[in-house]
C-alpha cells in the first residue's frame, strides 16, 4: 500500500529554497540545507531538508544521507553550544498518517524546552526577525 502523501499544488521547501518566498536559511550546501522554522516547538528549532524534492526520506537518494545526517548533527550540537537545553528532539514524519504536512523530507531538529519534550498541536508563527535571530544565534556554532 503507497503512502498518502499531503496535497499541495506547490512544494513550500523548494518555493523556500527558490527565493520565492521569504525564510531564514541557516545554511545551504549542494545537496542540504538547514532552514529554521517558523513554528518553533522547542528552542532553536530547525528543519534539514534535501535540496532536492523528496517526498519522503525513503526517497532521498545515496549519495544525500551521509549529508543530511551531518546537517542533522552540526544543527543539534549548535543548538547544544547556543541554548543549553536539557535534551535535543530529532524527528521526522512520513505521510500523512504520520503527520507529514509538507510533502518534501525534512528533519526537525530542536532543543527541548524547560520542562521537557517539544510544542505539539498548534503553534503560532513566528516572524522572520525572530528566525533571523535565531540563525544569528546558532550560526557561529555550526
Amino acid at each position: 500500500m503507497p503512502i498518502s502523501m499531503p496535497s499541495m499544488d506547490r512544494c513550500p521547501f523548494c518555493d523556500y529554497l527558490a527565493g520565492l518566498h521569504p525564510v531564514t536559511i541557516l545554511e545551504r550546501g549542494e545537496q542540504v540545507a538547514i532552514l529554521v522554522t517558523r513554528w518553533q516547538r522547542g528552542q532553536g528549532h530547525v528543519l534539514v531538508i534535501p535540496v532536492a524534492h523528496r517526498p519522503t526520506v525513503m526517497d532521498v537518494a545515496p549519495a544525500e544521507e551521509r549529508q543530511l545526517m551531518s546537517a542533522v548533527r552540526r544543527a543539534a550540537q549548535a543548538i547544544m553550544a547556543a541554548y543549553d537545553p536539557g535534551g535535543i528532539a530529532v524527528w521526522q514524519n512520513n505521510g500523512v498518517a504520520a503527520h507529514q504536512n509538507v510533502p518534501h523530507a525534512h528533519f526537525h531538529v530542536a532543543g527541548t524546552l524547560p520542562g521537557g519534550g517539544t510544542r505539539s498541536g498548534e503553534v503560532p508563527s513566528v516572524g522572520l526577525d525572530e528566525t533571523d535571530a535565531i540563525a544569528e544565534r546558532l550560526s557561529p556554532h555550526l
